[in-house]
């Protein structure tokens, strides 16, 4: 090989290396990218053409190795050369003045000032680098031995490779995962039999404990980081650990504070104990720091934790309530889901009446009988859950749930297939999965047919005039005018969305199909890289495999129900009424770029499309979606119970609009 020719394409590598961490960190970190995915895929696609080309030029800190290799037999342990001790916890004002004192009285002073941080709920991590590369990192485990999980931690894209100095030191962080995206991966999960992630610190601890790292890097995982480990650098304070944390391209949760006194700490903490919903994530407290490293090493630890640093956590969102009886829900794809009927209990500012046992295992495992006393909970929340059974309240006239045999729907027998904790209903005619399929097709994320929520659902069901989701689109406005609910107004709006609904983009009309195993991402996926259904009706699942990020149970999901007798029947049907089958519209037409170069925000509850919904019809306009408020900003969209970003945007003066305007700018 030409010398000449190995120094061109090294020195090649070297800059699609820095230009894609670049775009990496102003997409990942910054949330404010400056090229599309488009341009970002072609980048990533020349550097591993070149990487295969030039293997000896490949290297741990390159872009290309973020995604993993084979699954792992199992994780080493990593020791901790300054262990990672846990935190002594206050509940109460009183606790953290007892703290204060204590820390006053040890260092002989009147006065010590702190640094306060979001506790987030997630898991810790250490991360190691040496000349400024990423070599290893690892889970907290005991505090002083940790699991290896440097192949997971890679695929985070959040976490830098190469930090922009060649400093060897050790960082310590949070790994999260956001309650929206926690919503999205339990959906998914749902839709494969599998049971949801209680809260997202969970989901966290899941994520970055699975041995096949391709499975994290599925997963949205994310990271604040907080402080150091073992490293050789001459700081004064922890203000300038987080600055110098940022500094390196780590992101660093941006609302810490420097305190003066243990009475702006409590205000600190209070603040955030009042506004801590309007975060996307979830916190459980505020960690209170000693703010003088100096002073930290004269402090000191115990055996458990450092003597410099307490946890106030917030009081429990918990309640207690009985459980009047167990009921079973069928879903869409035939799985039998125990639901817990309570006593009407406050919790989070909301009433519960119901919270899901997932399955019988669960049932099982918590030892849940009908009559107990039971602790409950919003995990993460958003979903109640039964925590645990309060034994000591039991009276003795409590009655075990047995899971039912038969369908309650359609008294079909149902089964528990090998390898799935759901028992399921095999019955395709099954009137309870027909209509949880309507509701499913209608929904936001799918087809988005206002109007068509679940009791709607059942009167079309139940009429007769709806059998399956392609006889919506024969519907006439006369047919729904006698029925129970839909008056001349409501009848005449339903057929006016399902009419709209025709032209949503194919990725859409995969999802609503409710194909077993394909969620939005997947369904996406498939549409982008087939472009039309019949395309994709005449692919194999060889053909499937090469898409990436579709496995095996995808693949042979997706081809056993496009080539089944039903979907054939239905796609026709579908096909006649002038539903869109294309991706992007039968010429390759695409949206006007009317939104281009513009930046939102979004903050509240829009009424007419959920966030998400409304991030892509901006991007699909050629703007940009940011999940904070900056100078950069054009326009900030205000709907129902707005957060602290709708302060922050009348402060830097920006443009704020509401929902009507925001849909007038998109023609709608």
């Amino acid at each position: 090989m030409d010398s000449r020719e190995l120094e061109q394409a090294g020195e090649r590598i070297a800059a699609l290396r820095r230009e894609i961490e670049e775009h990496n960190y102003r997409y990942h970190v910054l949330d404010d990218p400056i090229i599309s995915d488009a341009e970002f895929d072609r980048l990533m696609q020349e550097l591993v053409e070149l990487e295969q080309r030039y293997p000896q030029l490949r290297s741990p800190d390159s872009p290309t190795q973020r995604v993993g290799g084979q699954p792992l037999p199992g994780f080493a342990p990593l020791a901790h050369k300054v262990p990672m001790l846990g935190m002594e916890n206050a509940f109460s004002r009183e606790a953290l003045g007892e703290f204060d004192s204590r820390v006053r009285r040890a260092l002989g002073l009147n006065r010590v000032e702190y640094t306060c941080e979001l506790k987030i709920d997630g898991l810790a991590v250490a991360v190691h680098y040496e000349d400024g590369i990423f070599r290893r990192g690892a889970t907290r485990g005991d505090g002083f031995t940790g699991e290896d999980i440097t192949a997971n931690l890679r695929t985070i894209r959040q976490i830098p490779l190469r930090l922009p100095r060649e400093l060897t030191l050790e960082v310590r962080g949070e790994v999260y995962i956001n309650r929206e995206s926690l919503r999205s991966l339990n959906d998914e999960r749902s839709r494969q039999g599998e049971p949801p992630f209680a809260n997202p610190r969970n989901a966290a601890a899941g994520s970055l404990r699975q041995l096949d790292p391709g499975v994290t890097a599925r997963r949205p995982l994310k990271v604040f980081f907080y402080g150091l480990g073992e490293h050789k650098l001459e700081l004064s304070t922890h203000a300038e650990v987080l600055r110098l944390l940022a500094d390196l391209r780590l992101p660093v949760n941006p609302h810490w504070r420097y305190c003066r006194d243990l009475e702006e700490v409590w205000e600190y903490c209070l603040s955030w104990q009042e506004r801590r919903h309007q975060l996307e994530y979830d916190i459980d407290g505020i960690v209170v720091k000693v703010n003088e490293l100096a002073l930290r090493e004269r402090l000191g630890t115990t055996s458990r934790s450092p003597r410099w640093a307490i946890a106030y956590k917030f009081p429990a969102q918990e309640a207690i309530t009985r459980v009047l009886d167990i009921q079973v829900n069928v879903g869409r794809t035939g799985a039998i889901t125990p639901v817990a009927i309570l006593e009407p209990v406050l919790l989070s500012g909301s009433t519960v009446q119901r919270a899901s046992l997932h399955n019988e295992d669960v049932i099982r495992e918590k030892g849940v009988l009908i009559g107990d006393r039971v602790i409950i909970r919003k995990a993460g929340e958003i979903i109640p859950e039964v925590v645990a059974v309060v034994e000591a309240e039991r009276r003795g006239d409590e009655v075990p749930f047995q899971m039912p045999a038969f369908c309650p729907s359609c008294g079909k027998k149902v089964y528990r297939l090998p390898g799935e904790v759901a028992r399921r209903c095999l019955n395709p005619a099954c009137p309870a999965q027909l209509v949880e399929r309507l509701v499913h097709f209608a929904s936001r994320r799918a087809m988005d047919i206002q109007g068509l929520g679940p009791a709607v659902a059942e009167l079309l069901y139940r009429s007769g005039l709806v059998k399956d989701v392609g006889d919506l689109y024969y519907l006439k406005q006369e047919q729904l005018e006698p029925l129970e609910r839909l008056a001349e107004k409501s009848a005449g709006n339903l057929i006016q969305a399902i009419d709209e609904s025709r032209s949503r983009p194919l990725h859409r009309l995969l999802f609503g199909l409710g194909i077993r195993f394909v969620g939005e991402r997947a369904a996406r996926l498939l549409a982008e890289h087939f472009q039309s259904l019949e395309a994709l009706m005449a692919a194999g699942e060889e053909e499937l495999l090469q898409i990436r990020e579709i496995g095996p149970k995808i693949a042979a999901a997706v081809v056993g129900y496009l080539h089944s007798k039903e979907a054939r029947v239905l796609v026709e049907k579908l096909r006649r009424a002038g539903v869109n089958f294309w991706e992007k519209g039968p010429a390759g037409e695409q949206e006007e770029k009317t939104l281009a170069g513009k930046t939102f925000v979004f903050t509240g509850a829009l009424a007419g499309m959920s966030r998400t919904e409304a991030s892509r019809l901006v991007e699909s306009r050629g703007g940009k979606v940011a999940s904070s408020v900056s100078k950069k900003t054009d326009f900030v969209v205000v709907g129902t119970d707005p957060g602290s970003k709708l302060q922050r945007a009348r402060e830097l003066g920006l443009e704020i609009i509401d929902e009507e305007r925001f849909l007038e700018m998109l023609g709608r």
